[in-house]
């Protein structure tokens, strides 16, 4: 009965005590962009050695839930550059996802379900359709919370496999995007520091996640979105019945 508990005694400690170290506010660009030579420094001599520390940092705040995903993705392009960034969020992203994932789907998934029941009435029937599909779609159009999307496949049984793959491929647009922007950041910074000198090391240079986001970035994302739902028109167009215009319209019997 404790091996039940467990995981999400686990997860219930690494989040209290996230919070408690204020690490919800330090997980801010602003406050990251205050450590970035001290961090460029320690990664131009421990290159890998601070790549598996970001992935490690970003697995556990995924697999809890915890905010700051966002930020330190841009970061990470800042201080890695955007591929190297982009491919160790994707992947940390992605192990993050596996992990919460398992635990809804053990035996403790009816206490995540209370969590995420308005969400997973409403996301059923599209996994129960086509999952691996309908994961994609929500991984590219990040519609519902990202955490929501890690536990409701779970809930709902599907396979480890789907999940891992849809997850990994979907987040990728996004991911990489986050990344190029924050390996540009630096131009940002020069503006702000000539407007107001030495706001990157104290904290007060004006920038927000907002402002890098630009109309053009959403509307990408949203293509992207739009793209995923092709292969649903396709089977539905590849369904319908040749037109018959010399008899009276057949009405197509229901698939079972």
């Amino acid at each position: 009965m404790i091996n039940r508990w467990l995981p999400i005694l686990l997860i219930l400690t690494l989040l209290a005590g996230a919070y408690l170290a204020g690490l919800h506010q330090y997980l801010t660009l602003s406050n990251l962009i205050q450590q970035r030579e001290a961090l460029g420094s320690f990664i131009n001599e421990n290159l890998v050695l601070a790549v598996a520390g970001y992935m490690a940092l970003y697995v556990v705040i995924v697999a809890i839930s915890f905010p700051g995903g966002a930020p330190l993705t841009i970061f990470s392009g800042l201080l890695f550059g955007w591929f190297i960034g982009g491919i160790a969020t994707v992947t940390a992203a992605t192990i993050g996802a596996i992990i919460i994932f398992l635990i809804a789907r053990s035996s403790l998934s009816d206490i995540l379900e209370q969590k995420a029941g308005a969400f997973v009435k409403r996301m059923s029937e599209g996994f129960r359709k086509d999952a691996f599909q309908y994961l994609l779609t929500l991984r590219l159009v990040p519609a519902f919370p990202f955490w929501v999307v890690n536990i409701v496949p779970g809930l709902l049984n599907m396979k480890l496999g789907q999940y891992a793959l849809a997850t990994f491929i979907g987040i990728i647009p996004g991911t990489f995007a986050f990344a190029y922007l924050g390996a540009g950041l630096d131009s940002v910074i020069r503006e702000q520091e000539q407007a107001n000198p030495g706001c990157a090391q104290a904290g007060t240079c004006s920038l927000e996640v907002s402002s890098l986001v630009t109309f053009e970035l959403l509307l990408a994302l949203a293509g992207l979105g739009i793209l995923s739902f092709l292969p649903f028109i396709i089977r539905k167009l590849r369904g319908k019945p040749p037109a018959n215009n010399n008899s009276d319209p057949v009405t197509p019997s229901k698939s079972t």
